[in-house]
């Protein structure tokens, strides 16, 4: 009975063992012909390798190495203005791009999704985080005579007649410093610090805080702007600056004499118990 069951234990891992050979051989025949079929495919459909995202990329980011990726594309429907390993996405020079527009993983570069290398996306690639663009209205004589370049720095200066008539409060015009060290985005419409030649602007726009911004536009609209432009490794931090007509002019504040009053002359007349003071001309 035990040699029985000792055979039909043996011819049972037997078939088990030749069941598992059967399968593995199944198995190694299908991916064969699945990767066949697979090179067949590729051989059918011509692809070329170029550049593609290997992340979402939002408008304004710059592009780094590790954003993109090379992956094959159908050469038939290959993008127009492609990046490839003969026209690299990323410069010689490692000066980054910037996307110029929303991208999605995986998604093909393009020469008009992407600036130029080392150029940006606009103003908004341009304001660091928690800053605004504001807008100052300028002229010849405000916008220190068009030599203005965005990247500059300024100093900004409010002028304007202090309200109501405080004598604590400085009198007639004043101008003071109200913002120092604030940085040009933009000369009118343009963003661009390349041009050398000088031009009048009308507006400059700033990148600052919102308390900032809330300054300038209370300061624009009580009074008038002028520029001074900063020394480019100047690092200093202007002093608080006040100047009004007295204090420009060397005038010193008088103080008006107090009234004297004059003590007038009586007799006093005694009548009974009672002493009665009366009135009388002064002979002194």
């Amino acid at each position: 009975m035990r040699m029985v069951f000792g055979l039909v234990l043996v011819a049972g891992l037997a078939l088990a063992g030749f069941a598992v050979y059967m399968a593995q051989n199944y198995i190694g025949a299908y991916e064969t012909a699945l990767l066949e079929e697979r090179q067949k495919s590729t051989a059918a459909v011509p692809t070329q390798m170029i550049y593609v995202t290997s992340r979402p990329i939002a408008y304004g980011e710059q592009i780094l190495p590790e954003d993109v990726q090379l992956a094959p594309w159908p050469t038939e429907i290959l993008p127009e203005g492609a990046f490839d390993e003969e026209n690299p996405l990323i410069s010689e020079e490692g000066l980054p791009r910037v996307a110029v527009r929303a991208m999605e993983k995986f998604e093909a570069f393009m020469d008009v999704k992407v600036s130029e290398p080392g150029g940006d996306a606009g103003l908004t690639s341009r304001l660091e985080k928690g800053q605004r663009a504001f807008a100052i209205k300028v002229d010849v004589t405000s916008g220190v005579s068009g030599f203005l370049r965005p990247g500059d720095r300024v100093d900004v200066y409010w002028t304007g007649r202090m309200p109501g008539n405080d004598p604590n409060l400085p009198q007639g015009d004043v101008t003071k410093l109200i913002q120092t060290g604030v940085r040009l985005i933009a000369i009118d419409q343009s963003s661009e610090a390349d041009s050398t030649a000088a031009s009048i602007a009308r507006t400059v726009t700033v990148a600052a805080s919102p308390q900032q911004v809330a300054a300038l536009a209370q300061a624009q609209s009580t009074g008038r702007l002028s520029l001074s432009l900063m020394s480019l490794n100047d690092d200093t931090v202007a002093e608080a600056i006040e100047v009004d007509q007295r204090s420009l002019l060397g005038l010193q504040k008088t103080e008006s004499a107090a009234p004297t009053t004059i003590k007038p002359c009586v007799m006093r007349v005694r009548r009974g118990a009672e002493v009665v003071e009366k009135q009388i001309p002064c002979t002194n």
